[in-house]
Formats: C-alpha cells, sequence, structure tokens
C-alpha cells in the first residue's frame, strides 16, 4: 500500500508527533486494548500505527503499516497478536521519511543462544545525537534497515550485553541525547522510560491489577484505566508478573516539558502535569482577551477544533457573544485520494465551510491556537470576508512561533514559518485580517500555572533546554549523511 499524503499539507498547526502505549495483562486482550489506547491517540500521528503482541515466554509478533489505526487492523489481525502484553504506536515521522520502513513498533533481536534479546520498541520524542550513536553502532557492526532514530534506541539495547532489559535500558538511557518517552517490550514485560528533562509526555496507569503507559492519559479513559501518575523525568518503569518496579536511569537535565503540548498537542480532555488541558486551553483564551481586546467585534468563533476552548474563555472575559462561524468536516484527516486541479481551487472548504448567515455582517474576533507557515489562516480570513464578514480581528492563544523544534515535533523551517522577519503588524497585512494578536509567553504560563524554568518554549524564544541542538539535526539528517546497511549484511549484532 503506498503512503497516505496529507490533504491538506499547508495545514496551519505543526504536525503532530508520535503516540505510545503498552500494557501487561495476562488476564486482559491485550491487542484489543492496545488497539483503542491507539485510537485515543490518533491524533498524534496519522502516518502510520502498530502494535507488537507476546505471550509470556514465546514469540513477539508485530504488525504495523501505513493508515490510521482502523485502515491498519481489522478483527482478524487482533486475533492474531494474542497475547499477554502489547506494545503500541501512532506515528508522524519527525525523524526519517513517511515510509513503512520507518513505522513502528521497531521489532530487534541481537545476541545468540541464551544471551539473544529480542525485544519491541515504540518512541515519541528526536535524538539530537542521532547520527553519532547511528555512525558508533554501525562501527561495532549494528545493521540497521530505517532511518528512524527509533531503530538506534532499538539497536543499541538489543546489542548491550547487561544481563536483564532494565540493566540495559540503565545503560543505554545516558548515551542518547534529546527527548524520548519510549515502551520497550521482551517477552515478558514493558519496559517505559523518559529522557531526564521529561520533554515529551508518558503517563502511568493501572487496568485491575496490572499496568500500563501511554503518551497521555486519555488512552486509559478508553480501557477502564486510572491514571496513576506521570512517569518521572530519567524514570524507568518495569511491568512483569512481579508487579511495577521504578528505577531512576538518567538525571542532570533541568525538567522542560513541552509548553505546546498544553497548547495544541494533547486532547483536551487529557490531564498533564495536574492539569486539565481543556481547562488550561480556556484560561489562554481568557488572558488572551486581557491583553488584547476587539472592544468594536460583535462576534468570538473559534477555528476548529483546537480554537475551541480558547474562544470560548475569551467570549467569557471580553463578554462577546461566541457562535460557530466556521463548519469542520471531521473525516478529512487524512486521504487516499487527492482531490485534482478542479477542486483545488476551493481549497480549504474541503476542510472548513464558512457560514454566511452567522459572520454576515459581523465584526469578527476569530480564535485559534497558533499559526506556523500561515497559509491556512489566509486562506479562512479570505473565506469569512467572502462570506461577507465585515471585519476580522485574528487572536491566537500562543505566542508567534519563531523557531523550529527539534525534540519531536515538525514545525517546519524557520524560513517557511510566517512570523520569521516580520512584526506582528506585517504578519496582519500578510494574513488580511484587520488586526492580529498573539498571547504572551506569560500568558501561556499563568494558563497553565507553570513557569519557564520547567519547560521548553524554544519554539517560541528559541531558547533550547538541551546542549548540543543545532539546526542540522532535522528530519532528513540520517538520510542525507548516512548509508543504512541493508538487512542481512554480516554483522556483530
Amino acid at each position: 500500500m503506498p503512503p497516505a499524503s496529507p490533504l491538506l499539507d499547508d495545514r496551519e498547526g505543526p504536525r503532530d508527533e508520535c503516540g505510545v502505549f503498552g500494557v501487561y495483562g495476562p488476564d486482559h486482550d491485550v491487542s484489543r486494548l492496545a488497539y483503542y489506547a491507539l485510537h485515543a491517540l490518533q491524533h498524534r500521528g496519522q502516518e502510520s500505527a502498530g502494535i507488537a503482541a507476546c505471550d509470556t515466554g514465546g514469540y513477539i509478533i508485530t504488525q504495523r503499516a501505513m493508515g490510521l489505526v482502523n485502515q491498519v487492523f481489522k478483527e482478524h489481525d487482533l486475533r492474531a497478536l494474542g497475547g499477554d502484553l502489547a506494545i503500541g504506536h501512532v506515528r508522524y515521522s519527525t525523524t526519517g521519511a513517511n515510509e513503512w520502513e520507518n513505522s513502528q513498533p521497531v521489532h530487534r533481536s541481537a545476541g545468540s543462544g541464551g544471551n539473544r534479546r529480542e525485544l519491541a520498541l515504540a518512541h515519541n520524542g528526536n535524538l539530537i545525537n542521532a547520527i553519532e550513536l547511528h555512525s558508533s553502532l554501525r562501527e561495532q557492526g549494528v545493521s540497521f534497515t530505517s532511518t528512524s532514530d527509533s531503530e538506534i534506541i532499538a539497536a543499541a539495547l538489543s546489542a548491550h550485553p547487561a544481563g536483564t532489559i532494565e540493566d540495559a535500558v540503565a545503560a543505554v538511557v545516558p548515551t542518547l541525547k534529546g527527548a524520548f518517552s519510549t515502551v520497550v517490550m521482551t517477552k515478558d514485560r514493558v519496559v517505559a522510560f523518559r529522557d531526564p528533562a521529561g520533554i515529551r509526555p508518558l503517563v502511568l496507569g493501572q487496568l485491575g491489577d496490572r499496568y500500563c503507559v501511554a503518551s497521555e492519559s486519555c488512552a486509559f479513559d478508553i480501557i477502564g484505566a486510572t491514571r496513576l501518575r506521570d512517569v518521572r523525568p530519567g524514570e524507568m518503569v518495569s511491568i512483569s508478573e512481579q508487579g511495577l518496579e521504578s528505577r531512576m536511569v538518567s538525571g542532570g537535565e533541568r525538567e522542560a516539558f513541552c509548553v505546546f503540548e498544553y497548547i495544541y498537542f494533547a486532547r483536551p480532555d487529557s490531564r498533564m502535569n495536574g492539569t486539565v488541558l481543556q481547562a488550561a486551553r480556556g484560561r489562554m483564551g481568557e488572558s488572551l482577551a486581557r491583553e488584547a481586546p476587539a472592544p468594536d467585534a460583535d462576534l468570538v468563533i473559534p477555528v476548529p477544533d483546537s480554537g475551541i476552548p480558547a474562544a470560548r474563555g475569551f467570549a467569557r472575559v471580553s463578554g462577546l457573544p461566541q457562535d460557530d462561524g466556521l463548519i469542520k468536516n471531521r473525516y478529512v484527516a487524512r486521504t487516499f485520494i487527492q482531490p485534482g486541479h478542479e477542486l483545488r481551487k476551493h481549497g480549504l472548504r474541503l476542510k472548513f465551510n464558512p457560514l454566511p448567515e452567522i459572520v454576515g455582517g459581523k465584526r469578527l474576533v476569530v480564535v485559534d491556537d497558533s499559526i506556523v507557515r500561515g497559509n491556512t489562516t489566509r486562506q479562512i480570513v479570505r473565506m469569512l470576508r467572502d462570506a461577507g464578514a465585515a471585519e476580522v480581528h485574528m487572536r491566537i492563544s500562543a505566542p508567534p512561533i519563531k523557531h523550529p523544534c527539534h525534540y519531536g515535533v515538525d514545525m517546519s523551517t524557520r524560513e517557511e514559518m510566517v512570523a520569521h522577519g516580520r512584526t506582528v503588524e506585517e504578519i496582519a497585512e500578510h494574513l488580511g485580517c484587520d488586526t492580529l494578536a498573539y498571547l504572551s509567553m506569560k500568558g501561556v504560563y499563568d494558563a497553565v500555572r507553570g513557569s519557564a524554568d520547567r519547560h521548553c518554549d524554544a519554539c517560541f524564544t528559541g531558547n533550547y533546554p538541551l546542549a548540543g541542538t543545532t539546526d542540522a539535526n532535522d528530519k532528513f539528517a540520517l538520510e542525507r549523511s548516512l548509508p543504512v546497511i541493508p538487512a542481512g549484511t554480516p554483522t556483530l549484532a
């Protein structure tokens, strides 16, 4: 099957990243649990999906393919993936191309005889030292079949001589630099670990007397599990027949949780660092109304769906009425059939349709969560004017995005960003709106009830929290820099 391509490649928000899930549950239908957990995490990645499952002490079976979760897995697939433990992954590529070889979970096996270690691995994040690690492992004779940094982690763990997977993780994690919330499955346990800065989320849950892990707590809600706590930065948790074990395997970095998870990425019903995101996003809209009011406006409308909570908050504080001026077709997430030349002139109407009866003659406050390249926002402004809007005042519940992310989010290059080298007034002119205002960084932190010293806000400020972060380590760095050694080439691992 050819890889699916996005219907609207100039979508406004940054590309989603990845979602991971893992469960140890001999008394549960683990592959079905993984399927529904991935369904809940689908917003984190729409390029590929995969599940690996295993009977305790048996063989690891992995199925992965390009497409959405419900495209990849059917009933007979889940029945074939029976077992006592499972991990799953949904992906948007942040390192390596959108190809089947880069889909996950990664399945690796290394060693010989009784020292052979077989594992499957799912990873959310991005290694900023991927090229160096790849080169070092190749010098040791380790082969690769993909250009994903996830396979680098899997290869390092499977080839490590430590007697247990936990000891291998403890030895390998300090060599990794960047963001990595990772779930590993061997034949008898699920091990999860998080980078010492805790950049990407990872949550621990309980299902009866068993345990599970996921990128977001919404994955637990759908399967009836209870959220226990976040996996701590630098922590490894091991889930097996012995229950739950925890060990700190890395430290030394300041905590730097991605603030954009609050603004855009995570589902609004997820809870992160004690905060329900729907409420935090509403508070962002309230702060935005205080910082950048539009006193002469008639109506507040959101850009659905991600702008809805902030629009409600803006309306609450401003006293303006709120309505749905843009209707979203929620079935246009991905498609294998492109619209063709005749339909392309309709552009964003495939995804959004304005309601002239709502917006006609009105001075609108249009609330969205972010602007990256500006293409979609510009089209939305034009559509609203064509539908009869008298004025369009854009309000964005985040600061201007000016810098690329190197920790697991594809945000385009700096030069592609509409805020690069432009003032707010120049951006407004480019977008065609009457006024434009962004929420301040202080407004964001007030809304999430956090502070800059415990978060990463590099996409807004350019202050990257990890030493060694460079522009050279982009999505296709491995493709450009290193050849891939084909599977089957004689190696030491």
